[in-house]
């Protein structure tokens, strides 16, 4: 099969969830095999589930000249630029390609609605007003995130925000590629943002696809989801002449949009498979030659019975793969692109990253789940992100010295 397109390099990355802040932290956490997810005490919420919260997030300051964007998610998103050196290598890249040749692309699903929720409660006894002082559009509004992201590194070229449920932070990889393919930027700053809130902890628990405990992806007896909140953020460039030999490089993205259902899979994983299938497709690949595949695996159900069918349809039940969910808890929007670090994490460090939770893989789901931690060369491997509504994407990153 022949590549259709030019691969791209994640020059840096960076992701900090409730299992580390930074890639060492992560790193140190899939190592250990080690979940961040306890008994939910987040604000009001009463609700027996656990979630994934990361620590220290209302200590954050914004900029003062940002102060009007100060929410949840983008103080999450300001502590995970801090990270791993990034906002350096964005400031690098700005000053190598001029600030309006750099793009923003941001996913997120329910951005700063907490900052809504809060102002509510504050709300005016006679009239129902919401307080004075209340800024939608650069706090709860889905653009937030990538507008501040923008405004913090005082960016001028393209910006976009994906919301697109849990495929969102993919997604964004995709739209990056495509206009750095059409030219219109030559590096951009791709990522995921998504904070807890009431609205996604009592929305869920209403669809009844909360988990009392942590969650068990691929597990026989699992039933439901853990919600977390991350930021993971990784810079695109132009591959170079002579990469690294560890460089990470995004080799292929497959979409689809099956419209199943508004909230269920298609139940053979129809648009899963396509998603997969399209990504081999561009990446000029046979199954065989994914070494790993990070699933979407939400521990619910039928989300996790119907992508096992399809990646048993296209890969067999032989290419290893497992879900880190069972660690970080679904991040939702940020789920894409936290997932994609920690495959980065697996091509340079050579590790396949057991799932965590797990006591009886589900006999009726033949794929190959690893339950133990595999450390040995990985080459290239696939993610899965797949969102309500049937919106799918698949990713394909390679090691530049085995690609």
């Amino acid at each position: 099969m022949q590549s259709i397109s030019n691969p791209l390099l994640l020059s840096h990355f960076t992701a900090t969830s409730c299992i580390g802040r930074g890639l060492d932290g992560t790193l140190a956490a899939l190592r250990q095999r080690r979940g961040g997810l306890t008994p939910c005490t987040f604000d009001t919420v009463d609700l027996a589930t656990y979630t994934g919260e990361v620590a220290g997030v209302d200590d954050v300051q914004l900029p003062a000249h940002l102060a009007d964007f100060d929410c949840r998610n983008n103080r999450l998103a300001f502590l995970g630029l801090q990270q791993d050196q990034f906002a350096d290598a964005v400031r690098n890249a700005i000053e190598k390609y001029a600030a309006h040749r750099v793009g923003v692309f941001i996913g997120t699903s329910t951005s700063g609605i907490l900052q809504t929720e809060l102002a509510y409660r504050r709300r005016d006894a006679a009239t129902g007003a919401l307080p004075a002082e209340f800024n939608y559009g650069k706090t709860h509004n889905a653009f937030s995130v990538a507008d501040f992201t923008c405004r913090y590194f005082d960016l001028r070229g393209p910006a976009v925000a994906v919301s697109s449920a849990c495929s969102s932070s993919a997604k964004v990889f995709s739209s990056a590629r495509r206009m750095m393919a059409a030219g219109l930027i030559d590096a951009a700053v791709v990522g995921g943002v998504d904070t807890l809130c009431l609205t996604t902890l009592y929305g869920f628990n209403s669809l009844e696809l909360t988990s009392p405990q942590a969650c068990r992806p691929f597990d026989a007896h699992r039933n439901g989801i853990s919600i977390g909140e991350a930021a993971a953020f990784a810079l695109l460039e132009r591959l170079p002449d002579q990469p690294r030999d560890d460089a990470v490089l995004l080799l292929g993205t497959g979409e689809s949009s099956d419209a199943y259902h508004m909230s269920s899979p298609h139940p053979e994983g129809l648009g899963a498979r396509i998603a997969m299938q399209d990504a081999l497709r561009m990446a000029g690949l046979q199954p065989a030659d994914i070494d790993y595949i990070n699933l979407h695996g939400t521990a619910t159900p039928t989300n996790d019975a119907a992508e096992g069918k399809a990646v048993n349809a296209v890969f067999g039940a032989r290419t290893p793969c497992s879900s880190t969910k069972g660690a970080t808890g679904h991040t939702l929007g940020a789920a894409g692109g936290v997932e994609a670090v920690i495959c980065a994490l697996a091509l340079q460090h050579g590790l396949m990253p057991a799932g965590i939770n797990i006591a009886q893989p589900d006999p009726a789901i033949e794929v190959n789940y690893l339950l133990d931690n595999h450390e040995q060369p990985v080459a290239r491997v696939l993610s899965n992100s797949f969102g309500f509504g049937g919106t799918n994407c698949s990713l394909i990153f390679g090691r530049a010295d085995r690609s």
